[in-house]
C-alpha cells in the first residue's frame, strides 16, 4: 500500500501536514469521525462525504463481533460494506477488550474476553487483530496493545508497556504491509520516563506512524498536554502523531500546539446525542427551555445544513418530542464544527498566524467544568474494572 507524509508547514511546534493514503490525500492536522460500528450514529457515509471528511475510525473489537469477520470477507471488507470510497483507520480493539470487560485474562500470548453482547468468549492475539484488520481492509492499522488506567502502580504501567512494546513486535511481523500503514501505540501511562523509553523503542522500529494511547482516561488536562508534549519531544518529526480518543475543541487546539497531526474521538457525535452543540463560545444544551422560541440558528455564521436551514427553536422541539432527526442534525453540526476547526487551524499553521488563532480561540471558547469532567470518567472507569 503507498503512503506517504509531507509536512508542508510548521508553525513552532504546530504542524500542517499532507498524508498521502493509497491516492487519496488527508490534510492535516485532521480530527477523524468515529465510525465504530460501521456507521458513524445516525449518519451516512455520503452525509460524511458532504461534510468533506477524507478518513474515518472503526474499531476492530466491534466488527469482530457483529458483523464479524465471515459477512466482512463477503462484502470484500468495510469499505464496500458500508459504501465508504476514502480512508479508514481502525483501533486493535485493545481499549474495549480493557474496558467493557470485567472477566478479561491477560498472558504474554494474547488476551482472553468475553463477547459484552452475549457473554461468549474470545481470544485476541497481536496476529489475530493484524489478520481481522485485513479482513476490514483498514488502510491505517493498530496493534493490539495493554491499556490500562494512567495513573496505576508505576510497575503495572511499566509491565503494561513492555508487553505492549512485546505484542507491537509480534504484530510488525505478521502485518503485510503491502495492504495498510501499521502505527505503533505509545504507552507508559503519566511517567515521564516510561513515556520516553515508550518512544524511543518505537522510534527504532521505523513505522510509518505513531499514536500516543493511554491518555483521556481521568487525568486532568494539565497532565494530558505534558504528556504529549513530551512524547512528541521523542517521536520522530517526520512521522505523523496520532492522539487516541481525544476531541474536545479546546484539545484538539492545544494539542495541535505541541505537535499531533491526527485525532479521532466520539464526543462529538455522543455529545449532539444529548443535545450539546459546539460553539466558538463553548457548548449550547439545546435542550434547555430558554431555546424553545428561539428563529436562530444554533450558531450564526455557521454553514452546516442545520443552521442554515433550521432554528434553534426547532432543534429544540425535536429533541424535547425524541425525534431522530434533532440527533442527526446535532451531529451533522457538531462534526462540521470540528471540521471547520481543523481547516481554520490548518490555514492560520500554513499563514504562520497559528499562535494568534490558539490564543483567540481559547480565549472566546469555555470548556466544560474540568472536576466534573474527571469525576464523571473516574466513574466511568471504575464502572468497567479500569480503575
Amino acid at each position: 500500500m503507498s503512503f506517504s507524509f509531507n509536512i508542508d508547514s510548521n508553525c513552532e511546534k504546530a504542524r500542517a501536514g499532507t498524508l498521502l493514503v493509497d491516492g487519496n490525500e488527508i490534510s492535516t492536522p485532521v480530527f477523524m469521525p468515529v465510525a465504530t460500528k460501521s456507521a458513524v450514529r445516525t449518519l451516512s457515509s455520503a452525509d460524511l462525504i458532504e461534510l468533506n471528511f477524507d478518513i474515518i475510525l472503526s474499531n476492530t473489537y466491534h466488527l469482530y463481533l457483529t458483523p464479524g469477520t465471515n459477512v466482512l470477507s463477503q462484502f470484500n471488507g468495510l469499505h464496500n460494506f458500508m459504501k465508504w470510497p476514502k480512508s479508514i483507520l481502525t483501533d486493535s480493539g485493545g481499549y474495549q477488550v480493557f474496558s467493557l470487560n470485567h472477566n478479561t485474562k491477560i498472558s504474554e500470548e494474547g488476551v482472553v474476553f468475553k463477547s459484552h453482547i452475549d457473554g461468549s468468549s474470545h481470544f485476541f492475539s497481536p496476529e489475530s487483530v493484524m489478520a481481522i484488520q485485513q479482513i476490514i481492509g483498514s488502510n491505517i492499522v493498530m496493534p493490539l496493545d495493554h491499556c490500562i488506567y494512567s495513573a496505576d502502580d508505576e510497575i503495572d504501567v511499566r509491565n503494561s508497556m513492555q508487553r505492549t512494546h512485546d505484542w507491537l513486535i509480534r504484530s510488525v511481523n505478521s502485518h503485510n504491509s503491502s495492504n495498510s500503514a501499521l502505527f505503533g501505540i505509545v504507552q507508559g501511562g503519566v511517567y515521564s520516563n516510561l513515556r520516553k523509553e515508550s518512544c524511543l523503542f518505537e522510534s527504532e522500529l521505523d513505522l510509518p506512524g505513531y499514536s500516543i494511547g493511554g491518555l483521556a482516561v481521568g487525568e486532568d488536562k494539565s497532565t494530558m498536554y505534558r504528556i504529549v508534549e513530551e512524547c512528541n519531544e521523542y517521536l520522530p518529526s517526520d512521522k505523523p502523531r496520532y492522539l487516541m480518543g481525544v476531541g474536545s475543541p479546546e484539545d484538539l487546539v492545544t494539542c495541535v500546539s505541541l505537535g499531533v497531526d491526527m485525532f479521532d474521538c466520539v464526543l462529538p457525535t455522543r455529545l449532539a446525542r444529548n443535545g450539546a452543540i459546539f460553539t466558538k463560545a463553548g457548548r449550547k444544551n439545546i435542550k434547555k427551555s430558554t431555546n424553545k422560541l428561539l428563529d436562530t440558528p444554533l450558531e450564526d455564521d455557521c454553514l452546516c445544513e442545520c443552521c442554515q436551514n433550521y432554528s434553534a427553536g426547532y432543534i429544540h422541539q425535536l429533541f424535547k418530542v425524541s425525534e431522530i432527526l434533532g440527533y442527526r442534525l446535532a451531529t451533522i453540526h457538531n462534526l462540521f464544527f470540528l471540521k471547520q476547526l481543523m481547516v481554520n487551524i490548518r490555514n492560520s499553521i500554513l499563514n504562520n498566524t497559528f499562535n494568534s488563532f490558539k490564543n483567540e480561540f481559547l480565549s472566546n471558547y469555555q470548556p466544560t467544568n474540568e472536576i466534573a469532567r474527571m469525576e464523571q470518567k473516574k466513574q466511568w472507569l471504575k464502572g468497567r474494572n479500569i480503575i
